[in-house]
């Protein structure tokens, strides 16, 4: 478990992010498991990368998965670098992966394609 103090602190006003992909039909039952029973160390990694709030949803039957979180950090490609580099994430997002199927028009470079934020009421 992740000790509290060793976290950097939040800035003020976070970026909220949205992205959406899709879920292989024959692993709804397994992605939902492996994410009753989150690695810790992914937990911890996502907190050191500057992620707060992070929540996945999934959308029956179409099986569409929505993941919303805030970043909190200043340099968003460089704890993304970080977080790419962690060989326990890299074995994470190779299951993970698997399970899903991405949007063909999703920006280059992504597994989850972006969505637009158009509101927010704090």
């Amino acid at each position: 478990m992740t000790n509290p103090t060793t976290l950097p602190k939040p800035k003020a006003s976070p970026q909220r992010m949205g992205h959406v992909i899709r879920l292989k039909p024959d692993a709804l039952a397994e992605y939902k498991q492996m994410h009753t029973q989150v690695w810790p160390e992914i937990l911890t990694l996502l907190s050191q990368c500057n992620i707060r709030n992070y929540s996945i949803f999934l959308k029956e039957p179409e099986n569409l998965l929505f993941a919303y979180y805030e970043y909190y950090g200043d340099d968003f490609a460089a704890d993304m670098a970080k977080m790419k580099q962690l060989p326990r994430m890299q074995e994470w997002w190779k299951i993970t992966d698997a399970m899903q199927i991405p949007y063909d028009d999703r920006r280059a470079g992504d597994w989850w394609a972006a969505m637009e934020p158009v509101f927010f009421h704090p």
